[in-house]
């Protein structure tokens, strides 16, 4: 699911989700307990009290809520206007028939109604009103939590879609200078460069909302080794341990290649003798591991590299816009290696709703 598909729908949420429920319920009896906390109806008893409120209401509340729930699908098609009007009239009505119940059918409008004697007239219009409120606050705050959230996922996807479209000067450069040598050496190789410069640059411009999969991020990785190899003939080797991982696994767009770039710029290319890059993948029931390592020069750090940090904190970013704090990158070295992995969820599920 696109990181910003959330905007498309109405701003009600799911009342259909267990966890929607559970709120419902929670909120449902503490308005139970603060009803009891005023003076009690029937001398003392305010256990009593309690427990015929908590009935009543959760009576209400969950009535409401399987409504809207069967609804939502209909609500959803709405515009906002129509699906708060519509919402709010179908939990004022709900609300009508279940206080009306209350009074004629389970006789218990001698403890609801009060110590006091109170009409059938002032019964209803005390439990609407309190429904009136209770509704109009709860269709403010969806719709405020909506419009927040829309804010943050257009912040963070205009934010992905600047970072995703970076592309290094000096990798540009690198390449043109690389094929403009392979026109006159080889030019099948040159052209065989070029297509897949272009893959590159059309992946870098693709719509950010859109993810890729890992086989789509693998694929564009080993063309863009490819590009290098041109560069660094033998002094550039891969080994890629990456086939138990799903190829279906929800990547952001050019999450990879930019570790390899940094990998090469930074380690292989320093060293006289280049060295070897590992891609190594592991998954366990719920998300999946991608370590890459390279070698370093000597008395080498990568994390003193400003460029290197840009690209992580690029990455950092565009994992957390979207899987949260289950996504993340990590880095590690030693005098030798360095280390960068990169944990996902796996399978990806949108968690907005």
């Amino acid at each position: 699911m696109d990181i910003n598909q959330q905007q498309s729908r109405s701003f009600l949420p799911d009342f259909c989700s267990v966890r929607m429920l559970f709120v419902v319920v929670l909120l449902g009896e503490l308005l139970a307990i603060v009803l009891t906390l005023t003076p009690p109806m029937r001398g003392q008893d305010r256990v009593a009290d309690l427990a015929l409120y908590s009935l009543f209401i959760q009576w209400i509340v969950l009535s409401c809520t399987a409504a809207l729930c069967l609804s939502g699908k209909h609500l959803n098609r709405l515009s906002d206007s129509w699906a708060a009007s519509l919402s709010y009239l179908l939990t004022l009505l709900i609300s009508l028939i279940i206080t009306e119940l209350a009074w004629w059918i389970f006789h218990v409008r001698p403890a609801l109604a009060g110590s006091t004697i109170v009409g059938h007239g002032d019964f209803l219009l005390r439990c609407i009103g309190i429904s009136a409120i209770a509704s109009a606050f709860s269709l403010r705050y969806f719709y405020m939590q909506h419009q927040w959230r829309k804010n943050i996922e257009s912040e963070a996807n205009a934010r992905v879609q600047a970072l995703q479209s970076r592309i290094k000067p000096h990798f540009l450069f690198n390449c043109m200078n690389t094929i403009a040598s392979l026109t006159r050496k080889d030019p099948a190789l040159a052209e065989e460069a070029t297509e897949d410069l272009a893959d590159l640059f059309r992946v870098s411009l693709k719509d950010a909302k859109r993810m890729s999969t890992l086989a789509e991020e693998i694929s564009l990785c080993k063309r863009y080794l490819r590009i290098e190899s041109h560069r660094f003939g033998d002094r550039l080797k891969t080994v890629w341990e990456t086939d138990d991982l799903p190829e279906d696994a929800q990547l952001p767009t050019l999450t990879l290649q930019p570790i390899l770039e940094n990998a090469i710029y930074h380690g292989i290319e320093r060293l006289p003798k280049g060295g070897v890059i590992h891609i190594h993948g592991q998954k366990t029931s719920n998300e999946i591991t991608i370590t890459i390592d390279n070698p370093l020069s000597q008395g080498g750090n990568l994390e003193q590299h400003d460029g290197n940090q840009m690209a992580q904190d690029n990455i950092r970013q565009r994992l957390f816009a979207y899987y949260g704090s289950k996504g993340y990158l990590i880095t590690h070295s030693d005098n030798q290696r360095y280390v960068t992995k990169i944990v996902v969820p796996y399978p990806y599920e949108n968690t907005d709703r």
